[in-house]
């Protein structure tokens, strides 16, 4: 099980195929991860449920970036 207290601010977001493609900001409640600023100003967000570790001080999701990108969320769900 995936430890929120884990999960910090500028962390990076590895993809199953190894390759960063965004920074933590913050936890937004404790089932989602709210990411940095992409290069347009936008943030986005990924449920707790796509990682599978944050060993070696990074957060490694359970999917390969471009299908990520897709299915983020451009806002905070509302719970």
């Amino acid at each position: 099980m995936i430890e929120v207290r884990n999960i910090k601010p500028e962390m990076p977001v590895v993809c199953s195929q190894d390759g960063e493609f965004a920074k933590v900001d913050h936890m937004e409640g404790d089932k989602t991860i709210k990411l940095m600023r992409d290069k347009h100003g936008q943030h986005h967000f990924i449920p707790l449920s796509w990682v599978t570790s944050t060993d070696n001080h990074q957060i490694k999701i359970d999917r390969p970036g471009d299908q990520a990108m897709k299915e983020w969320a451009v806002s905070a769900p509302i719970t």
